[in-house]
C-alpha cells in the first residue's frame, strides 16, 4: 500500500516534489479512502490534473520507473545505462526518488539515488517503533570505486552484495538470489500504461498481450466482459482466440487474438478487436491493467485515464476501486487526467495540480495544501474558473 512518494530532478521536475496518499481526518468518511492494517487512512485514488506539457506523465511516470528499477533491473545489460534523464537545467546531476508503503502491518521507506551512469546511493528502512532502521544501505564510494554496503538482517549475502552490478538494483539482485523480503517487495508488481517513453498506444501487440493474459484467467476475462457489455459498446461479449503462426525462422508460437461479439436479433457477429472502435480498444486494455491490480490489491499507474473513452466512462472506471465489492484488496489508482469532470468525484486531498513555470520546472501539489479551499467546494467550477492555477494560458 502506497503512502507517498517523492522525485528530485527526474525529467520536468528540478525542484523535489513530495506527494502523500495519506488523509487527515477532515477527509470524507466515504468509500473513496481505507483504513489500512497499520492504522492509516490513505486514498484509494489520486488524479493528476493540469495543462498539456505541465509535467503530469513525468510525475507518475517516477513510480513506473522505480517499479521496473526495483524488480528488473538485474536482467538489463551489463554495460546498458540506467534509463533516467535529469531535468536538463541540471542534467550533471543526479537523480533521487523515496517512496513509503506499507507491507505486512509495518512502514517501509525506499531511496534511490542514481543517474544513467550508475547507482550512487540505494538503502531500505523498516520503521520498528517510531524511527526508522536500515535493513540494508549502499552507497558509492568513489575513492575506491566500488559501493559501502551494509545489511541489518536482510539476509543477502555480503560477497554477493558486492557484486550488484553499478546498474541494477540490490534488490532486484537479491531477489534472483531468492532473499525472502526482496522476493516479497518484487512481487509487489505496479500495473502501468507507461514505459520509460510514456504511455503505451494501441498496437497489435498490447491487443495480443492482454488477450494472453484473459486466456489464462477466465476469472479476469469473464469480468472484462461483463464490465464491457454494460459500458454502451455494443459488446455482447469478448472471446479470445487462440491461433498458432510461423516466424520467418520457422518457430511457431501460439498467439491469443481477441474478437467483439455483437449480437443482433438473436445473430450473433464477430469482428476482430483491432476493427473496433479505438474507444473498445482502448477500454479492453485498460481493464488488462485495472482488473489484476483489483484482484490482487496492488497499485495502477495509468496515464491519461480517460484516453479515447467518453468523460461519463470516468464514474464506472473509479467506482471499481471505491466499491468494496470490486476492490476487496483496497487497490490503488494514481492516474492523469484531462476530463476535468473528474473533480466532482474527488475530495481535494485526491487532487493533485501540476504547472510548469518559464524556466520549463514543472511543480505539483496537492488541492489541500491550498489554503482557503473548503472541503464543500464546488472544486470543478472553481478549477474552470481559475482559482486554483494549472490552466493552460492560451
Amino acid at each position: 500500500m502506497l503512502k507517498s512518494f517523492a522525485v528530485r530532478n527526474f525529467q520536468a521536475f528540478h525542484e523535489q516534489v513530495q506527494l502523500s496518499l495519506a488523509l487527515n481526518n477532515h477527509a470524507p468518511e466515504d468509500n473513496r479512502s481505507f483504513k489500512s492494517p497499520g492504522g492509516s487512512k490513505l486514498t484509494k485514488a489520486l488524479a493528476v490534473i493540469g495543462p498539456n506539457a505541465s509535467g503530469k506523465t513525468t510525475l507518475i511516470k517516477s513510480l513506473a520507473f522505480l517499479d521496473w528499477f526495483i524488480r528488473q533491473s538485474f536482467q538489463s545489460k551489463i554495460d546498458a545505462p540506467i534509463p533516467l534523464a535529469a531535468h536538463f537545467g541540471a542534467a550533471h546531476e543526479t537523480t533521487e526518488f523515496q517512496i513509503d508503503f506499507e507491507m505486512d502491518g509495518k512502514d517501509w521507506r525506499y531511496r534511490l539515488v542514481a543517474s544513467e551512469a550508475r547507482v550512487y546511493s540505494e538503502s531500505l528502512y523498516c520503521k520498528v517503533t517510531r524511527a526508522y532502521s536500515y535493513v540494508f544501505a549502499r552507497d558509492w564510494n568513489p575513492t575506491n570505486s566500488s559501493y559501502d554496503i551494509k545489511q541489518h538482517q536482510f539476509g543477502f549475502s555480503q560477497k554477493e552484495a558486492e557484486r550488484v552490478r553499478e546498474n541494477a538494483s540490490l534488490l532486484s539482485t537479491a531477489a534472483q538470489y531468492q532473499v525472502p523480503l526482496a522476493v516479497k517487495i518484487c512481487s509487489m508488481h505496479t500495473f502501468t500504461n507507461m514505459n520509460v517513453l510514456g504511455r503505451h498506444h494501441i498496437d497489435d501487440m498490447q491487443l495480443f498481450g492482454a488477450s494472453a493474459l484473459y486466456a489464462e484467467n477466465e476469472h479476469l476475462r469473464s469480468a472484462m466482459s461483463r464490465l464491457l457489455k454494460g459500458w454502451d459498446l455494443g459488446l455482447s461479449d469478448i472471446r479470445i482466440e487462440q491461433q498458432t503462426i510461423t516466424r520467418e525462422n520457422g518457430d511457431k508460437e501460439d498467439i491469443y487474438i481477441p474478437f467483439g461479439i455483437h449480437t443482433v436479433n438473436g445473430t450473433e457477429h464477430s469482428i476482430m478487436l483491432k476493427q473496433e472502435s479505438s474507444g473498445t480498444q482502448a477500454a479492453f486494455l485498460l481493464l488488462f491493467r485495472l482488473l489484476p491490480s483489483l484482484a490482487s490489491g496492488g497499485l495502477a499507474v495509468i496515464d491519461e485515464l480517460e484516453a479515447d473513452l467518453h468523460p461519463h466512462m470516468l464514474v464506472p472506471i473509479l467506482d471499481l476501486f471505491f466499491s468494496p465489492e470490486t476492490n476487496p484488496h483496497n487497490s490503488q489508482i494514481i492516474f492523469t487526467c484531462h476530463s476535468i469532470e473528474v473533480l466532482s468525484l474527488l475530495h481535494k486531498a485526491q487532487v493533485v495540480l501540476v504547472e510548469k513555470n518559464n524556466n520549463c520546472q514543472s511543480h505539483a501539489w496537492r488541492l489541500d495544501d491550498v489554503k482557503g479551499i473548503r472541503a464543500d467546494d464546488n472544486l470543478y467550477a472553481k478549477y474552470m474558473g481559475g482559482s486554483y492555477g494549472a490552466i493552460p494560458q492560451l
